[in-house]
């Protein structure tokens, strides 16, 4: 596997070195306090003075280290002289980084890949771990070649973990529910960076002028597959600091998310609560399709992510925003005293993200098996505290961007059991599929199942997995 062309050799080592220092900094933080990669990506870049391609290379190296930890920690595991986990924790991550070039890097050559580890390891004040580093290092760029994982046929399990960097608890989870084959495929998406997907403003632009627009900036422009405003872009380039980003006639959203709120259909004039918007691709997207005379509110427990949301509002030139400071959970919030009952309600609920491994490559480190069942818990109390403000005949869709089932079917077995018990009848999904299956569009159509959710998986259609349901309230 290779990195871009900003990764080539014959560049000024200094400059080199600086993106490893960027990407050191990165998994630095991620590792040491558990920061969410892109956060922490944004702040090392911050404090750097790289060009265009050295940024491409650090985040390459950050983000490829991270996709692939597992498999650089079977890799050196086989050339370390002690167990890698009895080395303190920067340590660790210096290697994995100067593993990720050796076995990932192809136009980095295997000595600049060993002197250039070692040399950071000077520059971060691990000098006493120099030593070691080049012995490791140098050993791996010998050995790489004849150390081979287990094969997905003989052991899968340790082939997913080892070979595919999947950890052992979600490789158990994906066998257990999707049998052996479908967990590769979905083990192999998840390690292949997302394209660049951007949705089209329908309020200043149609998806095809969008289109006709960006073939010039991005060669490798196409429809969506499934999403009727949205818009590929390939695998490189930067849409956010293209003009149709910063003049508001598109936003960055990936392919799946945009069909949430295609399966939410909101119409011209309605009012709609979105219960967790932050950072808002979702809020704007109900706000293009509502109008002018239409109404969202856009809660988040989080000041400062909530602002993300009039942020984008504003950019996007959308009047019909409104944002409040509230948790969705909070059957009483003050924010939503004296508020009419919604036509629609979107409750895009926090989740463990497993379906979205691909855009955060951290996520599969940093959530723990027991996650899963807090996450559930959490999403269930939203939803209990959401339902009673959707108006009779209204809609929600729940959604998800993971595939667990206890965060998405049973969730909605669950709600569909404590409406019964608080008399408020809802449609569930399959009868909707039944009864509305005209009404969706045939692409949106051909990604619900029988059960009447809609399902995107990563390993079939290129984009997050997701999961969500549409109910009805009856009239």
């Amino acid at each position: 596997m290779s990195v871009p062309d900003s990764s080539r050799g014959g560049r000024r080592p200094a400059r080199d070195a600086d993106a490893r220092a960027v990407a050191f900094a990165l998994l630095e933080r991620v590792e040491s306090s558990g920061a969410y990669a892109d956060l922490a990506l944004r702040a090392a870049l911050a404090h750097s003075a790289l060009d265009a391609r050295d940024r491409a290379f650090a985040t390459e190296l950050g983000y490829g280290t991270l996709r692939w930890r597992g498999h650089l920690d079977f890799l050196l595991g086989r050339v370390l002289d002690r167990p890698l986990e009895r080395l303190e924790p920067r340590v660790r991550t210096l290697l994995r980084l100067g593993a990720y070039q050796l076995a990932f890097c192809d136009r980095v050559p295997d000595a600049a890949a060993v002197s250039e580890s070692v040399r950071l390891a000077h520059a971060v004040g691990l000098g006493r771990a120099a030593g070691l580093v080049n012995a490791a290092l140098r050993r791996l760029a010998r050995e790489r070649g004849a150390i081979e994982p287990p094969s997905l046929e003989a052991d899968p399990l340790a082939h997913l973990v080892c070979a595919r960097s999947i950890p052992r608890w979600i490789a158990e989870r994906w066998i257990r529910d999707y049998g052996v084959a479908e967990a590769a495929a979905l083990a192999s998406a998840s390690n292949a960076p997302p394209p660049r997907t951007v949705r089209a403003n329908r309020t200043r632009t149609t998806r095809d002028d969008l289109l006709a627009e960006l073939r010039a900036r991005f060669p490798e422009a196409a429809p969506c597959r499934f999403a009727a405003d949205g818009v590929t872009l390939g695998r490189r380039g930067d849409p956010a600091a293209d003009p149709a980003f910063t003049e508001g006639r598109m936003t960055v959203q990936d392919e799946a998310s945009q069909l949430v709120v295609e399966l939410l259909d909101p119409q011209p004039g309605e009012r709609v609560l979105d219960a967790c918007a932050a950072p808002g691709a979702k809020a704007t997207a109900i706000a293009e399709r509502i109008g002018a005379r239409g109404d969202v509110l856009a809660l988040d427990r989080h000041a400062r992510r909530l602002g993300l949301v009039a942020r984008d509002a504003a950019r996007l030139g959308l009047a019909n925003v409104r944002t409040a400071v509230a948790d969705a959970s909070d059957v009483d919030a003050e924010a939503l005293r004296g508020e009419p009952a919604f036509d629609r309600i979107l409750v895009d609920a926090p989740c463990s993200g497993l379906g979205a491994l691909r855009r955060n490559p951290d996520a599969r480190w940093r959530v723990q098996p027991e996650a899963i069942g807090q996450l559930a818990e959490l999403q269930r109390s939203i939803l209990a505290a959401s339902l009673p403000r959707l108006r009779r005949g209204g809609t929600l869709v729940y959604s998800t961007c993971t595939l667990s089932p206890e965060e998405n079917e049973q969730v909605i077995d669950w709600l569909r059991t404590r409406a019964a018990e608080t008399g408020i009848e809802l449609r569930n999904p399959r009868e909707l599929r039944e009864l509305r299956a005209d009404a969706l569009a045939a692409p949106l159509r051909a990604l619900v199942e029988p059960d009447g959710a809609l399902r995107c998986w990563p390993q079939r259609h290129d984009a997050d997995g997701f999961y969500a349901a549409r109910l009805e309230r009856a009239s």
